[in-house]
Parts: structure tokens; sequence; C-alpha cells
């Protein structure tokens, strides 16, 4: 007999990773929204997800900074500029996963291929800090990596071939994680300054 969850289809990551020159920082989510949600054609593409609007606030002081308030969207070009003069990466832990129920949550997430973000890090020889941004993220890089998960918020060392690298675990930019935006920006703020991503 078929299993239930063998009948959901896989669903394959759209986007490649997004690996800046001499980027310094990767940050890894779990995976894209459907479709139908995005507002824009690139990572955290959901309106009502607020990784930009925290990115707005830390480093412009203004969380509409990388928004388009009347379309309701994000401005892809000006984010894509920011993160190569900033030296961060993008990819999420997963590459094909199924939708155990039709929504974004990552408690409904299964993954059916995670990202070699080892092969990731061969191609960043400058970077130096992993990041994961979501609970089902972190859940699935401590597992390939074998390493314990910090606290929110906090970072454990490790080493990749010979290279240094601090992981850090973060507080969601989904609104159904349960913290007020400026704290999530005080949190990221942290990590960014630590990094010397931030001056």
């Amino acid at each position: 007999m078929t299993s239930p969850v063998a009948e959901i289809a896989v669903e394959r990551h759209p986007w490649p990773p997004f690996l800046p020159e001499k980027a310094r920082l990767l940050m890894l989510g779990s995976f894209p929204p459907k479709r139908e949600r995005w507002s824009m054609d690139f990572f955290y593409p959901n309106w009502l997800n607020d990784m930009w609007r925290i990115m707005g606030l830390i480093f412009y002081e203004d969380k509409a900074y990388f928004t388009e308030p009347v379309e309701k969207r994000f401005h892809r070009e000006r984010i894509e500029r920011f993160l190569r003069e900033r030296g961060i990466a993008l990819y999420d832990m997963a590459v094909a996963v199924r939708r155990l129920k039709d929504n974004a949550s990552d408690q409904f997430l299964e993954v059916v291929e995670a990202t070699d973000w080892r092969a990731l890090l061969r191609q960043m020889p400058c970077c130096t800090a992993v990041v994961t941004t979501g609970q089902k993220a972190t859940e699935t890089f401590c597992l390939s990596a074998g390493i314990a998960a910090p606290r929110i918020g906090e970072c454990t060392p490790f080493d990749f071939e010979g290279r240094k690298v601090r992981f850090y675990r973060m507080p969601s930019s989904s609104r159904a994680y349960p913290l007020p935006l400026p704290r999530k920006a005080d949190a990221y703020a942290t990590l960014f300054t630590r990094e010397g991503i931030k001056g």
C-alpha cells in the first residue's frame, strides 16, 4: 500500500544559491513559500516575512528601505546590491521538500534532499560564518554537520576543512515567530557587528 506522504509531490528549489564574490557570511533559511506567496522572485519573498524589514532597520534605520509599499513587494535590485556590498550569501537548507500541509510552515516541511552546504562553503573561501534563520534550517544543518544547536542568537564554532567557521542560530523572520520586529533586528544586528558586516 502506498504511503499518503509518498503521494505528495516533491517540490524542488526554484533558485540557485546567491553567492556574491568574497562573501563572508552564508545565511540559510528552510525553503521558499509556495509561488503564490511571492512578492518577488528572490529569497524571503513573502510580503509577510520580515527579513528585509529587519535588514532595513539594521543598516538604514528604516524598515521600509527594501520595500515598495504601494505594490506590496520587495525591491530585489536594491536587496541584491546590498548583499553584494556587505558580502552576504543566501540559500536554503533544503533543495527538495514535500509540503505535508498546504502552507509554508517549517513544521509541515519534509526535507527530501538537504542542501550540500559544504559545497557552498568551498565556493566561498572568505566565508567564516554560517547562519540559520529558522528551526527547520537549524535542525537540518546541525544533523548534517554533526554539531549541537546553540541557543537562539548565539554561535558554535566548528572546523571546516581547516577553516574556522562560526555557526549562528538566529530567530525566524516569519511573523509566526513570537518576537517583535525590533527585538529580531537587535539579534541580527549583534550577529552582523560580531562578523564585521556592520561597522
